[in-house]
């Protein structure tokens, strides 16, 4: 094969919203009435998902491997002008979209070697025992299987990581989904551009056709979830727009599951001891951590906890001011963060807070007591979407694992302590029952994916608390499983065959078996 890079021609198969949307930061309708869509575009999308899906079930994970590859080698074929395509877009500076673009890339390859892997099928092959305590057990073999075409939603603050070729269509194409994306609006020529080389890299690695289709529209994206040819659903974006999605998900005829990644505070729990020693790291940390990417990270920290300390308020407010003014992603967002900042300069004192100009949105830092937090929970853990924080100052640690009793969910929460703080075990065990990810001295902005990264949390982060959306683990959103009773040897599927030829790991008769011990 050629090294140079591949010129890719074919356009995407596109449903094109021509309307001018009125939207939330999410790119989603909420209370909007639908307008008239093109029934044959968007007709023809859906039934070649559905054409290629049983097609796509069949393919073996080796296959779905090198679609993923040829994706990621094709998309880095073409990185400098995707990344000049985002920063003409996103406002995103070029620095971080590369890096994003390469977080894409490992995303797909290591979604292929977990495919190749195969523990993510859970085979599991019970053999025929007459004697089994229940009564004479029949062959069973079960397994993880493609749950049929899935809807994805863009998110808007990361065009490649949680756009088109991010890790929601890594693990639905891997798991053998056929994947209808719907473009966000704030970056729409990037995603036509990233979508005709997801296609063309799957059609010349030999994925069926409808493998893959963009659309854009919110009134398409509504009328694609209601259609009983899609099986699931998947989004990042706001509480408001997702929760539109999921009720529609789930009041069809044939209610699908719905994956969606909402709204998350992020609070950060400083205790005494870590004052004490590292007062200015840990300071300048969190200003470093919710002013990271203009605050537009889902993980971004937005309330603070710290013990009352003279001069410590004053040190933040001089922190959050020598942090430069930068633009917001595009007009709509940085419109929404308006609308929260003045609610919160009515609802908290300010620390730092001065008006956007002409060269973007500086950070703003309110302040607050925890008894005043603690009598207006829903206020204190509403959203601001940008570089937006509040600080909540207590007398005593005991009032910590009160208010972490009471937290909404949470995608994360962070705990800044010295190893030995007395306080500290109460407050983890309140903050594991409501917050995915628990991290210690450390900050939440940056989501390693790997095997044990839990990116969700109950409500309102997410719809589905018990999934990831980042991480190999985020395959079995897309997945349900069979079990085969009875079948002839020559029909069953190979994952759970007893010559094992796809050489993964069994639990044969309930035992965990090595593929060279299964061969």
């Amino acid at each position: 094969m050629s090294n140079q890079p591949q010129v890719v021609t074919d356009q995407p198969q596109v449903v094109a919203d021509q309307r001018e949307a009125v939207t939330d930061p999410s790119g989603v309708i909420a209370d909007q009435p639908e307008t008239a869509t093109d029934q044959f575009d968007l007709e023809s999308v859906l039934e070649a998902a559905a054409a290629a899906a049983p097609a796509m079930a069949r393919t073996s994970p080796m296959e779905r491997a090198n679609w993923l590859r040829t994706i990621a080698d094709d998309l880095e074929a073409d990185r400098d002008a995707l990344v000049a395509l985002a920063q003409q877009e996103t406002h995103l500076p070029q620095g971080r979209l590369v890096s994003e673009l390469g977080r894409t890339t490992f995303q797909l390859r290591l979604t292929a070697e977990v495919l190749e892997e195969g523990s993510w099928l859970e085979a599991v092959v019970d053999h025929a025992d007459p004697a089994w305590p229940t009564g004479p057990r029949p062959d069973l073999r079960r397994m993880l299987r493609a749950i049929g075409p899935v809807l994805i939603v863009a998110a808007s603050n990361f065009p490649f990581a949680f756009s088109v070729a991010g890790g929601d269509t890594a693990t639905a194409l891997g798991a053998g989904c056929p994947v209808i994306l719907k473009a966000h609006p704030g970056h729409p020529e990037l995603s036509r551009r990233t979508a005709t080389i997801v296609q063309a890299a799957l059609r010349r690695a030999g994925a069926p056709d409808g493998a893959f289709a963009l659309i854009e529209g919110e009134a398409e994206t509504q009328q694609a979830l209601k259609d009983p040819r899609v099986r699931a659903g998947a989004f990042t974006g706001s509480v408001r727009g997702g929760r539109v999605l999921f009720d529609i998900a789930a009041s069809r005829p044939d209610p699908i599951p719905f994956y969606g990644e909402l709204g998350s505070i992020n609070p950060a729990f400083v205790l005494p001891s870590a004052i004490q020693q590292r007062r200015s790291e840990v300071l300048k940390g969190f200003v470093d951590s919710f002013t990271l990417g203009v605050g537009q990270f889902c993980t971004k920290p937005g309330v603070l906890f710290v013990p009352k300390a003279e001069g410590l308020l004053d040190e933040l407010g001089e922190l959050v001011s020598a942090v430069d003014a930068s633009p917001m992603l595009n007009d709509r967002i940085e419109s929404g963060l308006q609308q929260r900042l003045a609610e919160m300069r009515q609802q908290w004192n300010p620390v730092s807070d001065a008006e956007a100009d002409e060269s973007g949105v500086p950070p703003s830092l309110f302040a607050t007591s925890s008894s005043a937090a603690i009598e207006d929970m829903d206020a204190l853990f509403e959203e601001a979407f940008g570089p937006a924080a509040v600080v909540v100052e207590y007398d005593d640690p005991k009032e910590l694992v009160e208010i972490a009793s009471r937290l909404p969910g949470q995608l994360t929460a962070t705990v800044q302590s010295e190893d030995g703080d007395a306080a500290a075990p109460a407050l983890l065990d309140a903050l594991s029952d409501h917050a995915g990810r628990i991290v210690w001295n450390g900050w939440p902005t940056g989501v390693s994916v790997t095997w044990a990264m839990q990116h969700g949390g109950s409500w309102p982060s997410t719809t589905a608390s018990v999934h990831t959306s980042v991480g190999p683990t985020a395959l079995r959103r897309f997945l349900q499983p069979v079990s085969f009773q009875n079948l002839p040897a020559a029909l069953l599927p190979d994952a759970v065959r007893d010559e094992n030829p796809l050489g993964i790991w069994q639990r044969v008769d309930g035992e965990l078996t090595r593929p060279e011990q299964s061969a």
